[in-house]
């Protein structure tokens, strides 16, 4: 098995937090699965660990070559935690099919955060 792609994504954790301010349960139910909101929540910062999930989201796609596109939503790309705690990422519905597809046997992402930022990268091993 080798690299089939490489995705990366920055989000302002700022920008999340004031989305979902705005948006509201609208913007969760949409973009975060309930695991993922249940354990954001938890945190002393829930803000941080949702911008973190959504730039893993956003580097999935990048690895798929998609976006939004091709039956890829959101909620589809669903970020977990090893029971060491290091973040893994399962993928449901057509957004499964799709790495499939495309050779895609596991995708590997990390998470940080520091200075309001919070960066994700995912890399598709086929």
């Amino acid at each position: 098995m080798g690299i089939l792609s490489l995705g990366m994504d920055l989000v302002q954790v700022e920008r999340v937090e004031d989305i979902a301010r705005r948006r509201g349960e609208r913007f969760l139910e949409r973009v975060f699965t309930p695991g993922e909101r249940a354990y954001c929540e938890r945190r002393k910062r829930p803000a941080l660990h949702f911008a973190g999930r959504f730039a893993v989201k956003e580097a999935v796609m990048k690895v798929l070559g998609t976006g939004w596109a091709q039956g890829v939503t959101w909620t589809d790309i669903e970020v977990r935690r090893e029971p060491a705690g290091a973040p893994h990422v399962v993928l449901h519905g057509a957004t499964a099919e799709l790495a499939r597809a495309r050779g895609i046997a596991r995708i590997h992402v990390t998470i940080t955060h520091d200075g309001g930022l919070a960066a994700a990268v995912a890399v598709a091993e086929g």
